[in-house]
């Protein structure tokens, strides 16, 4: 691998990054504007699946018979894994909702020590001392994050909660992404599991959707949701990471956090003081901790 490749694969990884971090600020706007989560989700995921399809007939058409076909058994399997990313926009996105949008981006992060326990439960894999510090280091910094030893800061327990339930539906994505159909193209994997969670988004809008569903999403916030929550990060990311390694890639899309953080501090004019900065900080270094390899000599 040259440096020029490991430079580009980070810069594609950043930017894949930085695109999922102004994705709850968006949401955010559209919830002021009106809209509904179930018609955020649903313009998000409907307009995503168009754009993921269009790509994918661009591929079979310049590569012709080159491109690996999903079997039904991949289908299946990327179907039911893709109800992950369902859940995961539609319990973070109802997150942002109650609580401030910097709060929400924290509690996504904790897949940091969720994945460990993951990990740890399913491939019966003890962790090692450096990752076990890297959750501890996590859990303080979200401390300090969420203000929760201000006394004046109130903060919505169903925001918590659903917060907290995005990080784990997340944390399953990113553990069956990873090892599910892995033979076939990245476009084709991201349509299966986007037409999985889709099924979730509209199982949630027939049962939360109570007045009639304003169309106007599409046009006003539906494209721009899909282009920077469904169709840029994962491609970018998929052709990201195999350059840059897991451990590096897994660094620099840690960029979501400060992102997010900053985009709802300038749109959102939320506030976000040096207690909540260093928060976020610390939590940057667990990822780093978790992920890079120290040698002896």
């Amino acid at each position: 691998m040259t440096k020029n490749q490991v430079l580009k694969g980070t810069f594609l990884v950043a930017l894949g990054a930085t695109s999922y971090g102004m994705l709850a600020t968006f949401v955010k706007m559209a919830y002021d504007e009106g809209f509904t989560t179930a018609e955020v989700t649903s313009s998000q995921f409907i307009l995503g699946i168009i754009g993921i399809l269009i790509i994918n007939w661009f591929q079979k058409s310049k590569n012709k018979n080159a491109v690996v076909k999903a079997t039904k058994r991949n289908i299946l399997q990327l179907m039911l894994a893709g109800t992950s990313i369902g859940l995961t926009s539609v319990f973070y996105y109802i997150s942002v909702k109650y609580i401030p949008v910097s709060i929400a981006i924290v509690l996504l992060m904790q897949t940091v020590w969720i994945g460990l326990l993951l990990e740890m439960i399913l491939e019966k894999k003890v962790p090692s001392a450096q990752k076990i510090i890297a959750a501890i280091v996590v859990l303080i910094g979200t401390f300090l994050a969420t203000n929760i030893f201000k006394n004046e800061i109130q903060l919505d327990w169903r925001g918590l909660l659903m917060g907290f339930l995005a990080a784990c539906s997340f944390t399953t994505t990113m553990f069956t992404a990873n090892r599910v159909a892995l033979g076939i193209s990245a476009a084709q994997r991201s349509l299966y599991m986007l037409l999985g969670g889709i099924i979730i988004v509209f199982c949630f809008g027939i049962a939360t959707q109570n007045v009639a569903f304003n169309f106007e999403i599409f046009l006003k916030w539906g494209i721009i949701l899909s282009l920077f929550g469904t169709i840029i990060p994962p491609m970018l990311m998929t052709a990201g990471f195999p350059l840059t390694g897991i451990g590096l890639g897994s660094i620099v899309s840690a960029l979501e956090l400060p992102v997010s953080v900053l985009m709802a501090y300038f749109l959102l004019h939320e506030k976000v003081d040096l207690l909540q900065w260093i928060g976020i900080l610390l939590i940057i270094l667990a990822v780093i901790m978790m992920n890079i390899t120290f040698k002896k000599d």
